[in-house]
């Protein structure tokens, strides 16, 4: 039996983190009372008593939480921005390749990556790895998720009644280039720079569809639509969650992988002027649904237990 603590169980990951261990007859729930959730010896006891660790916390929290770990059997896996450019943490994303896969079995220390970045790093990784483009590439990336990805006020302020008109349309925010997701977009990628990052927040709950354009001109390796589906398709072709669109159709959806784990690629566009995107669950692939499937390869589980 695996002894598991959320620490932050009360917010939009850490819930839907309970809600798929839940149901397990391998995983223990170690919990704490309303009163003692943010008394640091109350945490510090439930943090050195299990095995795994989830972080569904801020970034100044969840750095506590680490500095609160003392039994150095403990396996902690963040969903916080906190630890995903730190050294000696793996990032939670098996997928980009086999050493991601090797690193996050073997380690104790596990970030898991950001929504917004999932989607990124799942175009611009295996573009940089292949050849493609070069790592100073001018990337410009649009992003489209369900309110759910600002938390529990966010999602009050989209479902209160009499809520500012404002809000019935889709939202730019992040305006200045500053989102918290930029450096571990840069970093994973290996990028000379960081790219320029356009996300959008829309009236739904839930599912995201990020997109990166592509100008064929300036890539280092010519290839066409056809051939990127392609390469794509031999990338991901032995992974459980990733699957390669065969036509996209005239609409791109944001959220019709909402409630799963899986993410979906789609090469589009036209030979000159290129269309990337991954099509996912911004709480599923892009957040809980991504630090359950850490914890699987951790405990050296099939990666899909729980997950859809």
């Amino acid at each position: 039996m695996t002894k598991v603590f959320i620490d932050g169980k009360e917010g939009t990951t850490g819930l839907q983190i309970y809600d798929r261990l839940g149901k397990r007859a391998d995983i223990e729930l170690l919990a704490l009372s309303d009163e003692q959730r943010k008394d640091p010896a109350a945490r510090k006891e439930r943090i050195n008593a299990a095995d795994i660790v989830f972080l569904c916390l801020p970034d100044a929290a969840a750095v506590e939480s680490v500095s609160l770990c003392e039994n150095p059997q403990v396996k902690i896996i963040d969903a916080s921005t906190a630890h995903r450019t730190a050294e000696g943490w793996a990032y939670g994303f098996p997928e980009l390749s086999a050493a991601h896969r090797r690193k996050i079995e073997a380690s104790k220390r596990v970030a898991v990556p950001g929504c917004h970045a999932s989607g990124f790093v799942s175009l611009v990784y295996p573009l940089i790895a292949g050849g493609f483009v070069s790592p100073d590439y001018p990337f410009v990336c649009h992003s489209v998720t369900g309110y759910s990805g600002g938390g529990k006020k966010m999602i009050a302020e989209y479902e209160a009644e009499g809520r500012a008109i404002e809000l019935d349309s889709p939202r730019q925010y992040a305006l200045g280039q500053t989102h918290k997701h930029l450096p571990e977009m840069t970093k994973v990628c290996g990028l000379a720079c960081e790219p320029i990052f356009d996300p959008i927040v829309s009236d739904y709950y839930s599912g995201m569809c990020v997109v990166v354009p592509l100008h064929a001109r300036l890539m280092q390796k010519k290839a066409g639509v056809s051939a990127l589906k392609s390469y794509f398709q031999e990338y991901y072709a032995t992974q459980n969650f990733i699957e390669i669109a065969q036509e996209p159709g005239n609409y791109l959806a944001a959220n019709t992988l909402a409630g799963t784990n899986r993410m979906r690629i789609v090469c589009t566009g036209n030979d000159e002027r290129i269309v990337l995107a991954s099509v996912f669950d911004n709480l599923g692939k892009g957040a809980s649904g991504a630090a359950v499937q850490c914890m699987n390869i951790m405990l050296g589980l099939d990666e899909r237990v729980s997950l859809g």
